[in-house]
């Protein structure tokens, strides 16, 4: 079937495209959730490297699980951090500049890079 009209009903002056704020939540939803998957199995294999040399035992279990949960922890929260950054940056020159193009996104970049090394993190 062919359909020559638009699938969705918007409202009046409704855009088709999200804008940049919309789109802000489901960023930092994904990069919190990457870097918790990511950090878990990172912290996964930090545990297993770690305690190669003990038996399998509650002991063992409880600190794999421990490294696991720091980790995927750690990650999720600095990816969600950088996330929140990029997203915010975005907005606010994007509502600045009031245009909406790549330059915006090019410069949130920027600004984000610039500020999290500003505070010595490697």
């Amino acid at each position: 079937l062919f359909q020559d009209t638009d699938e969705f009903i918007l409202p009046t002056g409704a855009n088709k495209t999200r804008g940049r704020f919309e789109l802000a939540f489901f960023t930092i939803g994904g990069c919190c959730m990457t870097g918790a998957a990511f950090g878990a199995l990172n912290g996964l294999r930090l545990g297993l490297k770690e305690t190669q040399n003990m038996a399998w035992s509650k002991p063992r279990n409880v600190q794999i699980l421990n490294m696991v949960t720091r980790q995927g922890a750690l990650w999720a929260n600095t990816l969600g951090s950088l996330a929140l950054l990029y997203s915010a940056f975005g907005v606010v020159i994007e509502k600045t500049r009031g245009a909406e193009d790549d330059l915006n996104t090019i410069a949130a970049g920027t600004m984000t890079g610039m500020l999290y090394k500003s505070t010595g993190r490697v």
